[in-house]
């Protein structure tokens, strides 16, 4: 939000030149890392659990999002068919996933709460984008054909998946049997999504989900081809990739703004009424983001009662609430509201392009800002319990490191001979271990550390399988603990 209003603050400075954006430098340089380094940090577990509601708010809802804004737009925009509207609601109805996180990491949350808007904020920028498709389809022909539309739009979905898949397969392998160091694995992890994005686009289908798709399976099998070294190399790399990358974009937003006023001037539209409607359609998608969610509510109240839905219990009202207020827009609705064509293919102007751009802006300004600063506020008042989980975080984490010292305890005694258990440093060790004290790698002497090797892949196995047995142990705290054995071991190659 700093960086928006800071570029929008630049943007009237005298002298500062003005910014026109290449829209497809956002989709191929900035998104395909951006959407990777989310779905990498997003748990498979958790997606799976919610896969229904997070289908239903990344696909239902952004329809019927676009749906509404069409039908107010030709109602009460001057000029504006059904088409514009459609896609004018394909640019504006998805919620920005960076915003999203970015929020959820400083506000405490039922996990169950972030795992929705996570996933979610990873496929509706899909959704979105096949709607903005076949919206400017529409306009530039004046035909829709709905056959080939779901055709096209079960490509699009399936292809990009598999395709996503496909690269992320092969780039495991080229990982595995390569002779790699953590220098060339980062290198390749930073070309894996721009392989797959473009690899899907090429073929007409989603690079979006071809991104999400490969980046949720590489970090899924993530302990499988990468060495800790790799591994906690490249979680500083993509933090500060990521860190860059969203600065530059979000400062761009703000920076955009004089051109966009002047291509209004130039349709003779005033700057008021540009901003009546921008403030209009604000409110359109506000008020059906949260009519969606209380439907989705009622709709599994009812569905509970002919198939099995991962909660069963009433939700209540604070859990819709919080769902409806989250939707704040970002990098994508601008890079698909830039990638419109100046002209039709019979060199018309493309009708209402600026205002188009426009009322974009307001909305991603208003979400922003207002959303954005208002949330954190709206769940500090509402307090929601967290159904899932009994115990605190803290109280968790202490459940985990004390079985994980008496699994290792055990291991100890079934695989290492009683000489070996005598040594000095193994005793130490193992009285670490029952004191529950699971670190020690600061006192192993060169002798040990074959054992103590041994002891952290015992580990990392163990947390991994006990992580897929709870389906509600929180996967943070695991991916804590994985992380801690990373270091453990990159700290033994320095002793």
């Amino acid at each position: 939000m700093l960086l928006v209003l800071a570029g929008l603050g630049l943007s009237f400075v005298p002298g500062i030149p003005a910014v026109v954006i290449d829209p497809e430098l956002i989709f191929v340089v900035f998104l395909p890392p951006l959407l990777y380094e989310a779905a990498w940090s997003t748990s498979w577990k958790e997606l799976w659990r919610w896969r229904r509601i997070i289908g239903s708010f990344a696909f239902v809802v952004v329809f019927f999002s676009a749906l509404v804004v069409a039908l107010i737009a030709n109602q009460f925009i001057p000029g504006f068919s059904l088409a514009l509207g459609f896609l004018l609601g394909g640019i504006v109805s998805p919620p920005d996933a960076v915003s999203v996180g970015s929020i959820m990491k400083f506000v405490k949350l039922p996990k169950r709460f972030s795992s929705i808007l996570e996933g979610e904020s990873l496929l509706n920028d899909a959704s979105s984008l096949i709607i903005f498709r076949f919206a400017l389809i529409a306009v530039a022909t004046g035909q829709f054909i709905w056959s080939e539309a779901i055709l096209t739009f079960g490509w699009m979905v399936a292809g990009g998946i598999l395709i996503g898949l496909a690269v992320a397969f092969l780039f495991k392998k080229l990982h595995k049997y390569l002779p790699t160091d953590a220098n060339i694995d980062v290198v390749l992890g930073i070309l894996g999504p721009y392989v797959m994005y473009i690899a899907a686009e090429e073929v007409h289908s989603s690079g979006v989900l071809a991104v999400v798709g490969g980046g949720l399976f590489l970090s899924h099998h993530r302990h499988s081809y990468l060495t800790s070294t790799s591994r906690l190399r490249g979680l500083n790399v993509w933090e500060i990739l990521s860190f860059v990358l969203n600065g530059l974009v979000f400062t761009l937003i703000g920076l955009e703004l004089p051109e966009i006023i002047r291509g209004l001037s130039a349709q003779g539209i005033a700057l008021a009424t540009a901003i009546g409607y921008g403030l209009l359609v604000t409110l359109v998608l506000v008020i059906g983001r949260m009519i969606s969610a209380y439907m989705a509510v009622i709709v599994t109240l009812v569905a509970r009662n002919f198939i099995a839905v991962a909660d069963s219990r009433n939700p209540g009202f604070k859990t819709p609430l919080l769902l409806g207020w989250c939707g704040m827009r970002g990098v994508v609705s601008l890079a698909a509201a830039l990638s419109i064509p100046v002209q039709l293919q019979d060199g018309t102007p493309f009708p209402h392009r600026d205002l188009i751009l426009f009322i974009t802006f307001v909305v991603i300004l208003i979400t922003l800002v207002g959303q954005g600063l208002t949330l954190p506020m709206l769940i500090k008042k509402i307090d929601m319990p967290d159904p899932d989980h009994s115990l605190t975080e803290e109280e968790e984490d202490l459940r985990i490191r004390r079985q994980l010292a008496t699994h290792t305890l055990s291991y100890l005694e079934r695989n290492f001979s009683e000489e070996t258990l005598r040594n000095p440093a193994i005793q130490e060790l193992s009285n670490r271990m029952r004191s529950k004290n699971i670190d020690g790698s600061e006192f192993m002497s060169a002798e040990c550390i074959s054992v103590y090797n041994k002891i952290i892949d015992e580990q990392r196995k163990w947390l991994i399988s006990k992580n897929a047995q709870e389906k509600l142990l929180d996967e943070d705290i695991v991916r804590k603990h994985l992380l801690r054995l990373d270091l453990e071991e990159e700290k033994l190659r320095y002793l």
